[in-house]
Formats: C-alpha cells, sequence, structure tokens
C-alpha cells in the first residue's frame, strides 16, 4: 500500500482489501456506470473540476466517485450519514483510489461539523449534497464562496424540498440540479430500491413471518409505493396513512386500505414511516398501540418517530437483536424500534441494490458533467436533470439488460406530427 501524502479522517485503514471486495462486487453491476465510466475516460469532461461529495460512504458511492476520476475530477468525500458509513469501503477510497475521506461509522454531532467543514474549506466547483445540510451551511455561513460555486446535484426529496424553500426566499447563489426528480432516479431507486430494502431491514431486524401481518405504512409517495407492494407481496395487509388526497385516493384504487394514523395504531403490527416529515409517529399514537408493535422509520429524517417520547414514556430498555430495541411501556406493552429511528434499510440492511443506484449515480455523474460544460448559462434555481439526460440513462440500462426499444418509422413520425 504506498505512503499516503494526502489528509483523511476514517476508522481504520486496514480494512482496505475487505472494501476492495465490496466495491468490485457493486461496479460489477452497474452497467450504466461502467459505459459512463469509458466514456468519461476518453473525453475527461471533468478535467481538472473539483467535486466534493456528501453522501452515503457505499460500495455504490465508491462505483460513482470511480467514474467522476475517470472524468479528470478532483474528488473530496464525507459521509451524509455516519450510521450508514461502510468503515472498509471509506479506506479502499483513500488507500486504493486516493481520495481525501472524512467519515465513520461511529462518528459524532461534532465529528460531521468538522467534516461539513473540511469539505467547504476545499473549496469544490460543483457539490453532490444528500439531504442539502452540506448546501444550506455554503449558503449561510459562507456567502463569498457560495458565490463562486458552479453548481451542485441533491439526491434527496428532503433535500429537493430545502432547496426549494431557498430558491423561493431568492436566496439560491447557484444552479442546484435535483437529481432526486429524474425519472430514472425517483421511479426505480426509490420505489425498487427503497421497496426492497426497508422490507430486507424489517426482516434481518426482525426475522418475522410477514404473512398476515397488518403493516402500515405512512406516506404514498414513490418510496411509500415501493414499500407497499414488496409487503403485500410477502403476503402482508398493508394500510396506507397519507394527507395527499390524490395520493389517498391512489392508493385506495391499488388497492391498500387507507386511514388516518389515529385509526391505523389501534390495528397495526408493523409501522414504517417514509413522509420526510417530522413527528408522523408521536406520543398519543405509540400510546394507543397494540402489544409487539414494529416502528421503522424509512424517510429521510430522524424525526419522523417520536423516539424520545418513546424513550421517556418507556420504564425499562433493551437491545434484544441487533438493529431492534425493546421498549417496555408501564402498561406492559412491548413496543419495538427499528435502528434507533433511523434510516432503517440503510442501517438494519445495505441501503438500494447496486443494480438500482447504478441509474441514480449514472444521473449524478452526468447532471456534474452537464454543469462543468454549462454553468455558465444555466440560472441560479433548482433545475429538473435535462430530459435527454433521463432519457439516456434509461436507454444505457435497457441496452445493459439486453432489451431492445420499438423504432419508430418515417411513416409514424410523420403522423405523430399532424395536428387534429
Amino acid at each position: 500500500m504506498p505512503e499516503l501524502s494526502f489528509e483523511y479522517r476514517i476508522k481504520d485503514l486496514s480494512l482496505a482489501d475487505q472494501g476492495s471486495g465490496k466495491v468490485n462486487w457493486a461496479w460489477r453491476h452497474m452497467k450504466v456506470l461502467q459505459m459512463i465510466y469509458n466514456r468519461f475516460r476518453e473525453d475527461r469532461p471533468l478535467r481538472g473540476v473539483k467535486i466534493g461529495l456528501s453522501l452515503h460512504i457505499t460500495p455504490e458511492t465508491a462505483s460513482l466517485v470511480k467514474v467522476l476520476r475517470a472524468g479528470g475530477g478532483e474528488v473530496f468525500l464525507i459521509s451524509s450519514n455516519s450510521r450508514t458509513t461502510q468503515d472498509d469501503v471509506a479506506a479502499y477510497l483513500v488507500a486504493y483510489e486516493g481520495i481525501p475521506v472524512f467519515g465513520f461509522s461511529d462518528e459524532t454531532p461534532d465529528d460531521r461539523d468538522l467534516h461539513i467543514d473540511k469539505l467547504i474549506s476545499y473549496k469544490p466547483d460543483i457539490i453532490i449534497d444528500d439531504g442539502a445540510e452540506v448546501l444550506i451551511r455554503i449558503i449561510e455561513e459562507h456567502k463569498t464562496y457560495s458565490h463562486r460555486i458552479k453548481g451542485a446535484t441533491e439526491e434527496t426529496t428532503t433535500g429537493v424540498s430545502r432547496i426549494r424553500k431557498l430558491e423561493r426566499k431568492g436566496v439560491l447563489p447557484f444552479p442546484v440540479i435535483a437529481v432526486n426528480n429524474a425519472r430514472t432516479k425517483i421511479m426505480f431507486d426509490n420505489r425498487y430500491g427503497t421497496g426492497q430494502s426497508v422490507l430486507d431491514a424489517i426482516m434481518r431486524a426482525s426475522n418475522l413471518l410477514l404473512a398476515g401481518k397488518k403493516v402500515v405504512i405512512a406516506g404514498y409517495g414513490w418510496c411509500g409505493r415501493g414499500i407497499a407492494s414488496r409487503f403485500k407481496g410477502m403476503g402482508a395487509i398493508v394500510i396506507i396513512t397519507e394527507v395527499d388526497p390524490l395520493k389517498a385516493l391512489e392508493a385506495v384504487m391499488d388497492g391498500y386500505e387507507v386511514m388516518s394514523m389515529r385509526e391505523a395504531v389501534k390495528i397495526g403490527d408493523i409501522f414504517i414511516t417514509a413522509t420526510g416529515n417530522i413527528d408522523v409517529i408521536r406520543r398519543e399514537h405509540i400510546e394507543e398501540m397494540k402489544d409487539g408493535v414494529i416502528l421503522a422509520n424509512a424517510g429521510r429524517l430522524e424525526e419522523e418517530i417520536d423516539v424520545k417520547s418513546l424513550r421517556e414514556m418507556a420504564i425499562t430498555f433493551s437491545r434484544v437483536r441487533e438493529n431492534l430495541e425493546e421498549y417496555i411501556l408501564p402498561n406492559g406493552k412491548h413496543i419495538y424500534l427499528v435502528a434507533e429511528g433511523k434510516m432503517a434499510n440503510l442501517v438494519a440492511a445495505e441501503g438500494h441494490p447496486s443494480s438500482v443506484m447504478d441509474m441514480s449515480f449514472a444521473n449524478q455523474a452526468l447532471s456534474v458533467e452537464y454543469i462543468a460544460k454549462n454553468y455558465r448559462k444555466l440560472p441560479k434555481k433548482l433545475l429538473n436533470v435535462p430530459e435527454a439526460l433521463d432519457e439516456e440513462v434509461a436507454r444505457l440500462k435497457l441496452i445493459s439488460m439486453g432489451v431492445s426499444l420499438e423504432i419508430l418509422t418515417d411513416k409514424q413520425k410523420e403522423f405523430l406530427k399532424r395536428w387534429y
């Protein structure tokens, strides 16, 4: 292992070989990124561009880093969530890819602040964020630097919502591409990735039979849809709670029961939040729940479940399984919490499968390239991934799967141009 001449802050560099195997396995299943990697290596569209990433440190993220490096980018990575950091992957990136990485699995809030400051001191030209925490820090506390940033991308629904609020206030000093809103991200990553990984998390944490269980899912966005379909496929009786009448109506038409949380708490066996809002399951809900209920959060915010109140209510607490805590209430009821109320699919499982993240991170790579080439003429707004890039990701994914498209004839093209 060569001597390292750059600064980094990780758990254990000796884990690099272990991380190498995981990264290679993920890379094998990320065919779209491989195709972009080959083009980037030839064209070098990111030559000399400094790119700061605040993402979950996983094998899939390592694959994105490889692509950005192949394009000539100078990359700096921090963890967006310590509970999801895979220390062996962080070690691999430092030792074998030469990436300054700041993040480890048991970092404290103070560590997180330090790492964000480190990323900002690196003065990236383009930032890839997860939850918009870094972008907000820059905009609020580093105004001079913020006006020198070429642009940014945001990976999550919660982050996009936060950036949209800054845009409405008129304080967004650079363009931000909402990668989360790309159809090849939100329709696949959020639906199929979250759906499968949340199911995986509940199975790993509890090892319960899901067939016949009443599973209550708060939120029927793309994540909620995916979670609902996967649990339904396992034989669970799925109940949806929603605040949006259109999404609630869609859930009914999809064959699910829809009711208020006040009603659902009396009959549910497993509760999963996927809203991006706070206090979705509160003290008054917990008080009405049955004995033996399992609570899990699949949303970006850790405050979706009022864990603070749960801990205050409990007379005893213990960890009964890895990533499963038992709280006994004064009335004798047992309440079980998955992954301490943090993102269950990333803490109690391994997050989205590599083949799904392939499309999400392909959008990231192409969006970074787009910003690098077009930043001078981009408006300082929240922007969608250009439709051509979104469709290119879908096209490449189909190629990687051996699927061919039908091609319109000239006569069909002319017919579609007509007005009737």
